[in-house]
């Protein structure tokens, strides 16, 4: 009897212990966005503020000619704990999408019954949707994007207007144009990608498909352009209930911030996570 009691005892003081608010194991994965990379979460501040509310390093997925590779960080076996992906930024959307699938395979099989939560800034956060429609939400529940063009941005478009020059007068312009310049040549297949959904593109495409059952949460720039938003994307264009495959399913949070990341989209990670339990 008392043999039976104790065990009693050990089992209630465990599911006790699992549904302690504040413990639970989850996997946070970082999608950084156009001309960024990994490191700009560190640079923005958004780090720090994770790490100061209990959140741990697990690592960088980079990519190379040699394929996938994991700089491991000693969080990896925390209880919670966050990855980044350095992902080619000015690569199409669909190849990026595929880079993030071999990142999210080896993150699944090395925490297979741990629930993650992707987070994607301007840009990933459209990479990251497309990856969950093509069949990337196991273990996932939920996306969070951070200013993303989900509906486009007349950016992409002008910047399109731009680099479409024709010969003998792209010689001009390759001569003379500089970095920049170089760099918008360099982005446009992304370009088109991330252009206002019209039949034939890639938005119009993704924003009618079925989406995964999880939750979804939108982060918009307040801003002081007309009708909100930042300079780089509107903020209609920001909030996933305007997406038709969405429409009631996303939280909104506004935030009066410019189109980059910085320490108070951190804090409103944690607002969320917390949330999400």
């Amino acid at each position: 009897m008392m043999t039976m009691k104790r065990g009693f005892l050990a089992l209630l003081t465990l599911l006790l212990t699992m549904s302690a608010p504040g413990l639970r194991a989850e996997v946070l994965v970082l999608v950084h966005g156009y001309l960024s990379g990994a490191n700009y979460w560190d640079e923005s501040g958004v780090n720090s503020v994770l790490l100061q509310h209990g959140w741990q390093r697990a690592g960088v997925f980079t990519f190379g000619p040699g394929g996938i590779a994991l700089v491991s960080a000693p969080g990896r076996r925390a209880a919670n704990k966050f990855y980044a992906v350095d992902l080619p930024p000015e690569a199409p959307v669909l190849v990026q999408v595929y880079l993030l699938h071999e990142a999210l395979d080896a993150i699944t099989r090395d925490h297979p019954r741990e629930p993650l939560v992707l987070v994607g800034h301007s840009a990933g956060g459209v990479v990251a949707r497309t990856a969950l429609v093509r069949g990337d939400s196991r273990n996932v529940k939920a996306l969070i994007t951070i200013a993303s063009p989900h509906l486009g941005t007349v950016r992409a478009e002008q910047a399109l207007d731009a680099t479409d020059i024709p010969f003998p007068l792209s010689l001009v312009t390759d001569f003379f144009g500089g970095e920049l310049y170089d760099t918008a040549r360099r982005s446009r297949s992304l370009y088109v990608d991330l252009v206002r959904p019209q039949p034939g593109s890639l938005l119009y495409w993704l924003n009618s498909q079925p989406h995964p059952d999880i939750r979804y949460f939108s982060i918009v720039r307040a801003g002081t352009q007309a009708g909100g938003g930042d300079y780089i994307v509107p903020a209609y264009s920001q909030d996933m209930n305007n997406v038709p495959a969405l429409r009631g399913r996303s939280t909104l949070l506004t935030i009066p911030a410019g189109h980059g990341l910085a320490p108070q989209d951190g804090r409103l990670l944690i607002k969320v996570l917390d949330e999400l339990g």
